[in-house]
C-alpha cells in the first residue's frame, strides 16, 4: 500500500546556489502539482529484509570504459550483516556509531583549532592523466564505523581491501601485519595485510615530504610514525608508507602514502581500514592531484552497489555549490549555504549562521561517514518547529533550480513498528552536516579544479 499526502505539501529546501526540495504528502486527494509518494509498504519490506540480507564475498573490480579510476562502493549489509535480534537494534546500533563519528569530527576541528598542525599544500604525489573508478558499498555489512566500504587494491601483487571511504579525514590507512599485541587488531573480514608480501611496501622516512604532511607525526628508528584518533576512543597507529593502490583492472598507482596500521581498537571493526578523502595534502585525492572525485550511496539497507570515482566528469545535470575554504582547517569539504526554507517560506535565520567565523567555527560540511545531518540548535528548532506547523496544511513551494529530496531521504524509519523520524538532530556544536541519509541515491560531484560540488539524482 501506498500512503500519498496529496493535499499537503512539505517542501524542505537547503538554499546554496542551488536548493534540495523535499516533498511531504499526507492525504489520497487529488492535486494539480506533482507530489512524491512515500510507498510505505515497499520501506517497511526493506527494513525487514535488511536482516536477511546475505553477505557478497566479491573479488572483482569494476573499471569505467573512459579508463577513470572507478573503485566498487558497497553498503555494509551487502558485505558482513551482523546478527540483529531486529530491525531496532540495527537502528541503535547505527545512531551510536553516527554519534561516535559526529563526536570525532568535532574533537578533529577543536585539536586543529586550538592549535594542533594542520596541513599546506601537497608539492608532489602521482599525477593521473585518465580518471579512477572504485565499487563502493555499505560499511554496516562489515562491521565497519561507516555504512559504505569501497573495495581497493593494495600492493603487489595485488590484494583486495574493503576500506571506509571519508571525506572528513585525511589519512589512508589499513590493519597491517603484525600487531603490536595479541589485541592490537580488531577483526576484519578481509585478511590482514601482510607488507611484507608486497613487492612495492617502502616505509617513510621521518624527514620525507609525506611525513611532514601528517597532522601528529612520530618518528620510531628513524621510520615515520602516523596516528589517527576518533570520537569515540578508537585509533590507529602504525608507520607511514608508499604503496601501489589498484583502481579496476588495469589503473595502478605507484607511490601512493598509506598507514600501515600495527596497533588499531575500536570503531573500524570488520572494514580493514580508511580512504582519506578530506582537503588535507596527503589525502587520497590530493596526493593523486585528482581532478576531481565523486561518489554515490545507496540505500544502506539494500545489497545493490555503486561507485567511488576519480578524475571522472561530473553529470550534467548536477546542481552545483561552491566548495567553501577553512584557512584554519583544510581536511573538511564545507559548502556554501545560506538558508533553509520550509513550505516555499525561507526560515528566520540569519545566513551567517552557516558560515565559517574568522575563528575557523561554523560552516556546514558534506560528510559521508555522518548519518543523521546535523544542525546547532536554534536552527534545528526553528527547522522542527515550521516542519510541525505545516505538515497539516501547506501551499506547495515554488519550482525552479532544485534538487527534490523524496521522503525516503529525509524521514528515517527507526523500528520495525513503523516509527519514522525527520532525519535532522540538534547539535550544540557550531558545525553543521549535510550526512549520507539526506544523500542516498544522489552522485556527489566534487570538481576540485573549480571548487564546486555538485548533485544529481539517480546516478548510482
Amino acid at each position: 500500500m501506498k500512503t500519498s499526502l496529496s493535499s499537503v505539501f512539505l517542501f524542505l529546501t537547503i538554499f546554496t546556489s542551488l536548493q534540495f526540495s523535499s516533498i511531504l504528502s499526507r492525504k489520497l486527494t487529488q492535486s494539480p502539482y506533482s507530489t512524491s509518494i512515500f510507498d510505505v509498504l515497499a520501506s517497511t519490506n526493506q527494513a525487514l529484509n535488511a536482516l536477511s540480507i546475505k553477505p557478497k564475498h566479491l573479488q572483482t573490480h569494476s573499471h569505467l570504459p573512459n579508463s577513470s579510476l572507478s573503485l566498487p562502493l558497497y553498503p555494509r549489509l551487502s558485505l558482513h550483516n551482523p546478527s540483529y535480534k531486529d530491525y531496532d537494534s540495527l537502528v541503535r546500533a547505527r545512531l551510536a556509531r553516527d554519534a561516535a563519528r559526529v563526536q570525532f569530527l568535532n574533537r578533529n576541528l577543536e585539536h586543529s583549532l586550538n592549535g594542533g598542525k594542520d596541513f599546506g599544500e601537497v608539492t608532489n604525489g602521482s599525477l593521473i592523466g585518465d580518471s579512477i573508478t572504485a565499487p563502493v558499498v555499505s560499511g554496516q555489512s562489515k562491521g565497519s564505523g561507516a555504512e559504505y566500504l569501497a573495495q581497493v587494491g593494495v600492493g603487489q601483487p595485488v590484494k583486495l581491501f574493503y576500506l571506509v571511504p571519508d571525506t572528513g579525514s585525511d589519512v589512508t590507512w589499513l590493519q597491517c601485519q603484525p600487531c603490536a599485541t595479541e589485541n592490537a587488531c580488531y577483526k576484519q573480514i578481509d585478511p590482514i595485510f601482510d607488507p611484507k608480501s608486497s613487492s612495492s611496501y617502502t616505509p617513510l622516512s621521518c624527514n620525507s615530504q609525506q611525513c611532514g604532511l601528517l597532522d601528529r607525526p612520530n618518528c620510531n628508528s628513524g621510520t615515520c610514525i602516523y596516528q589517527v584518533h576518533y570520537g569515540d576512543g578508537s585509533f590507529t597507529t602504525g608507520e607511514l608508507a608508499t604503496e601501489t593502490l589498484s583502481f579496476g583492472n588495469s589503473n595502478s598507482i605507484p607511490n601512493l602514502p598509506i598507514g600501515c596500521g600495527h596497533d588499531n581498537e575500536g570503531l573500524f571493526a570488520g572494514g580493514a581500514g580508511l580512504i582519506g578523502l578530506g582537503g588535507g595534502a596527503i589525502s587520497l585525492s590530493s596526493q593523486l592531484k585528482a581532478s576531481s572525485f565523486s561518489y554515490c550511496l545507496v540505500n544502506m539497507d539494500s545489497d545493490s552497489s555503486s561507485t567511488l570515482e576519480f578524475n571522472s566528469n561530473m553529470p550534467s545535470d548536477s546542481l552545483t555549490s561552491p566548495l567553501v575554504k577553512n584557512d584554519r582547517f583544510h581536511s573538511y569539504r564545507y559548502v556554501k549555504v545560506i538558508g533553509i526554507s520550509v513550505g516555499g517560506k525561507t526560515l528566520p535565520i540569519s545566513s551567517t549562521r552557516f558560515e565559517i567565523d574568522e575563528s575557523g567555527l561554523g560552516g556546514i560540511i558534506v560528510d559521508s561517514g555522518t548519518i543523521i545531518s546535523r544542525l546547532p540548535s536554534d536552527v534545528y528548532e526553528s527547522l522542527r518547529e515550521a516542519f510541525v506547523k505545516l505538515t497539516s496544511s501547506l501551499s506547495p513551494a515554488p519550482g525552479g533550480t532544485s534538487l527534490r529530496l523524496p521522503a525516503r531521504n529525509y524521514l528515517i524509519r527507526v523500528d520495525t513498528a513503523g516509527t519514522y523520524c525527520l532525519a535532522f538532530i540538534k547539535t550544540k556544536s557550531s558545525l553543521s552536516i549535510i550526512g549520507s541519509f539526506q544523500q542516498q541515491g544522489i552522485r556527489v560531484s566534487y570538481d576540485l579544479t573549480n571548487s564546486l560540488v555538485g548533485f544529481s539524482t539517480n546516478k548510482c
